[in-house]
């Protein structure tokens, strides 16, 4: 699985003209699944995530987690996170997982997200959405469950 951190001041994502999923201070999470995920990599990924210290302290250091500052996440599937675009102009997503499977680990994923942090808000799995959000600082970290990078 790979996910696209982003910390956020408030993030919105909307399908069909209607909010679906809103927060304030906290995380904008674009995850991607890949055909060889399993339950492990999404369970990585969200420990990784809760507990990445990229929040500042009171001397302005990344010191602080999402859980140590109580923050929310907002997660928005994006299959695109997966794609491969080392070879000519057009991304390859032949390492994303189908459908079927990249649903089931996005749902884990949430679900497991919120047994972690208090308040995780979603888009809609394979839904066009528009996604709002206010970077802080901007702060903005790539993860991938493989440690690829």
């Amino acid at each position: 699985m790979r996910a696209v951190v982003q910390r956020v001041k408030r993030a919105s994502v909307v399908v069909d003209g209607e909010i679906v999923g809103k927060i304030d201070r906290g995380l904008c999470v674009l995850v991607g699944v890949a055909n060889d995920d399993t339950e492990e990599d999404a369970n990585y990924l969200c420990e990784k995530i809760v507990n990445l210290r990229i929040f500042e302290d009171e001397a302005s250091k990344f010191n602080l987690s999402l859980k140590d500052v109580n923050g929310e996440i907002l997660v928005v599937s994006n299959f695109t996170v997966m794609g491969d675009a080392r070879k000519g102009r057009r991304p390859n997503f032949m390492f994303a997982a189908d459908k079927e499977k990249a649903e089931r680990l996005y749902n884990y994923f949430v679900n497991r997200l919120k047994t972690l942090v208090g308040r995780v808000e979603c888009g809609i799995f394979q839904a066009h959405m528009e996604v709002e959000i206010v970077n802080d600082g901007p702060v903005t970290i790539l993860l991938d469950s493989k440690k690829v990078f």
